[in-house]
């Protein structure tokens, strides 16, 4: 693999549903996330990818480092919108859908209210269809961590939903 900025281009277009896909959930705002993306995109062109490395979980590995220098820079910085509290976004017409979205609401209140730390592992395996080593990567943590804490996520996700 080549880290050409053409190169890591087309590579970084490819992978732009899925950054912002885990950068909303992450920070649960749409336009929080879109920031995120633009600058986990600036520094991957800016930076250096190390051939045999996994240019998804590189990525993801760099949007979920901004994250968390957001997060500690928002400590000082006042409140954000959260995107539950949004009252003009639209859904569908009809009692199944009506069904449907009721369903995902409460699967997505239940990942909220996870710990972050099972929340992230859950989002990298289960969404963004990460390997566990390519996940332990990205958290830096041992896979039988990551395993651990997927585990008790889709338990606690099962209690929550009351799904089996």
């Amino acid at each position: 693999m080549t880290d050409e900025p053409e190169e890591i281009g087309r590579q970084l277009v490819a992978i732009l549903p899925n950054l912002r896909r885990f950068a909303i959930s992450l920070c649960r705002s749409r336009d929080v996330a879109d920031d995120l993306v633009q600058a986990a995109c600036e520094r991957a062109l800016a930076g250096r990818f190390e051939a045999g490395t996994r240019f998804d979980a590189w990525m993801l590995r760099i949007l979920r480092n901004l994250w968390i220098d957001h997060i500690r820079k928002q400590s000082t910085a006042g409140q954000q919108e959260d995107i539950d509290q949004r009252q003009d976004i639209v859904g569908a017409s009809g009692e199944r859908d009506v069904e449907a979205r009721l369903t995902l609401n409460r699967v997505a209140l239940a990942v909220t209210e996870l710990p972050d730390d099972q929340r992230e592992v859950m989002l990298l395996v289960c969404v963004e269809d990460l390997s566990y080593k390519a996940a332990a990567d990205v958290l830096g943590i041992p896979i039988g961590t990551v395993m651990s804490r997927l585990a008790r996520a889709r338990k606690n996700l099962a209690e929550a939903t009351g799904m089996e």
